[in-house]
């Protein structure tokens, strides 16, 4: 007899389950807890994805203070030290006041709240909430980050 086979697409890859009949698939659809899916999904995450640590070695530098940028900073724009710095902070979000303190701890001098307000009009962070001083990525903005920032640091690094 042949066997019934469901594949369900997650985030991590795919889910297999067989049974002999369509019913014994449900029950063992219906056996699996609640958050199966997200249980896997974080499990296999903290295994396999390399932590922001191991992926910003080289890059920045985890102090006290927070994130500093140990790059080579002459082949970094403003916006793209702002960019690393926020990547690099709790929850990719810090206030201007902070960004400011940690990139003159790294050796770069600019006019944060100006760049902020560039890259707001740019869609690369916003404010979660007006009323205060906070500043996060945006989804494009992490895109930007990892994508073309990290990707050409690293390639200046090898």
């Amino acid at each position: 007899m042949k066997r019934v086979e469901v594949r369900i697409k997650a985030p991590f890859g795919e889910i297999v389950v067989e049974g002999e009949t369509p019913q014994d698939v449900l029950s063992l659809l219906e056996a699996f807890p609640k958050d199966f899916v997200e249980n896997i999904s974080s499990l296999v995450a903290s295994k396999l994805v390399p932590s922001a640590a191991a992926q910003l070695k080289g890059i920045i530098e985890f102090t006290t203070e927070g994130p500093v940028l140990i790059a080579p900073r002459d082949k970094l724009t403003h916006y793209e030290a702002i960019g690393l710095i926020l990547y690099a902070s709790d929850g990719r979000q810090n206030t201007a006041a902070q960004i400011q303190k940690l990139l003159e701890s790294s050796g770069v001098k600019c006019m944060v709240p100006a760049r902020l307000n560039e890259m707001v009009k740019r869609g690369q962070v916003f404010k979660p909430d007006p009323k205060r001083p906070e500043f996060k990525l945006t989804v494009q903005g992490e895109k930007w980050i990892e994508e073309e920032v990290l990707a050409k640091l690293r390639g200046m690094m090898t």
